[in-house]
């Protein structure tokens, strides 16, 4: 009984944040002021324990990856699609799936969890299995240094009461060990790594290629095609259908397998984890494709340096339409020169609250732009009046706040709301 009036206050506030056009973490913030152990207490219930995903990109494709191939076993999932990976960003996901009594009918929990707060949650869900994807240089007027985001994740790794899965291939996470945890990798082979344009972006890469095979992988990237892999788990391969293109999400597919291999032990089949991927939809606003009058609209989501360019380095060919957005949920984004726009032989729209200095930075890379509008309502009013490209594809490139703004004027509104 003592988490019906949060929970109903939380409903309450869930509400009027919808009325108003946002604030999905309030309610959760709300409930945990008015009930602190709700975290705790709820997730007590997942009999198959809590996963956490951790790194400095690809948190949400695999969170999705992951929670797909959970299902794909035949168990109910509690997770946090949108992204929303603060405490109160949890409960707010949570409070969509209780009772008003903080029942939850979910087998295990599958949670993006934020670096700098992964210790904390992880003394209140105590997760069974932590997988750390990559430590990649990001927020740094948050984080300062990337080495900090490191000690973030390894710290948060220590408190698994079972399994940690780390990527073999970043030079801060591959060397983990842990006597009394099972620990075990994933990775991409060195031929696709080489053959990347900018490699995998981590933020330190090993000196050797020796020193990075002598850890191994228990679930290794061979292949890459447009839409698939080749993953080789143990001694089986694997040809795994990717929901959006590029090694990068190749790699978040082989740690996603890997995590559930071990978090289900016995009971992991590869061919229900094939069968996921091959009915898997895009993670929400990544690589996803909508309807944009008769053609459809590809949202290419990033955050930083290295989720831009290895988004860019994926694109195969340069996109006939393009759309370029960042506004001020990217603060500085001086990293912007560090980027190599090679993939780009031109630019429709440029819009967001930064949209003059990513002007500025295509100019001095000599890519030409159609216009420069910050106001990403009326750019998407541009990108809608050009003719209908050959492709029937119009891309937008796009941070994560103006990745929502464009979904809701596209007609598509965000999970928090269709939940």
């Amino acid at each position: 009984m003592k988490y019906v009036f949060p929970i109903l206050l939380g409903r309450l506030a869930r509400v009027l944040a919808r009325a108003r056009g946002g604030g999905s973490a309030y309610p959760g913030y709300l409930v945990l002021k008015l009930a602190p152990s709700f975290l705790t207490d709820v997730t007590k219930q997942f009999d198959r324990g809590v996963l956490f995903v951790l790194g400095s990109n690809g948190k949400s494709t695999t969170t999705h990856m992951l929670s797909e191939v959970m299902r794909a076993h035949g168990l109910r999932v509690f997770t946090n699609p949108t992204g929303a990976n603060l405490p109160q960003g949890i409960a707010s996901a949570l409070l969509s799936e209780v009772s008003v009594f903080g029942k939850l009918k979910a087998d295990v929990g599958v949670i993006e969890v934020d670096e700098a707060f992964a210790v904390e949650l992880s003394g209140l869900l105590h997760p069974s299995t932590v997988l750390m994807l990559n430590v990649q240089v990001d927020q740094l007027y948050r984080f300062y240094e990337t080495s900090r985001v490191a000690d973030m994740m390894t710290d948060t790794a220590e408190t698994s009461s079972a399994h940690v899965v780390t990527n073999r291939d970043d030079e801060y996470l591959g060397p983990f060990t842990n006597p009394a945890l099972d620990v075990t990798r994933f990775g991409a082979s060195s031929d696709l790594v080489a053959a990347a344009p900018h490699g995998l972006q981590n933020a330190n890469d090993f000196a050797s290629a020796g020193e990075r095979a002598a850890l191994g992988a228990e679930a290794e990237v061979t292949g890459l095609t447009a839409s698939g892999a080749t993953i080789l788990l143990g001694s089986e391969t694997l040809e795994v259908r990717l929901p959006a293109r590029g090694l990068h999400y190749a790699v978040d597919a082989a740690a996603a397998i890997q995590a559930a291999r071990v978090a289900l032990g016995a009971e992991f089949r590869s061919d229900r984890a094939v069968a996921a991927f091959a009915a898997m939809k895009p993670a929400y606003g990544r690589g996803e494709r909508l309807k944009i009058g008769s053609d459809e609209a590809e949202f290419i989501m990033f955050k930083n340096a290295a989720s831009l360019q290895l988004n860019l380095d994926a694109l195969g060919t340069a996109p006939e339409q393009v759309l370029l957005a960042i506004d001020e949920g990217t603060p500085d984004i001086s990293w912007i020169y560090d980027v190599d726009f090679a993939s780009l032989d031109h630019v429709d729209v440029v819009s967001g609250a930064k949209a003059w200095q990513i002007a500025l930075r295509l100019e001095h890379a000599g890519i030409p732009i159609g216009t420069v509008e910050p106001d990403i309502e009326k750019a998407i009013d541009l990108m809608r009046a050009l003719p209908a490209p050959s492709t029937k594809t119009k891309n937008f490139i796009v941070n994560y706040e103006q990745m929502m703004i464009a979904r809701k004027m596209l007609g598509y509104p965000d999970l928090e709301k269709r939940a």
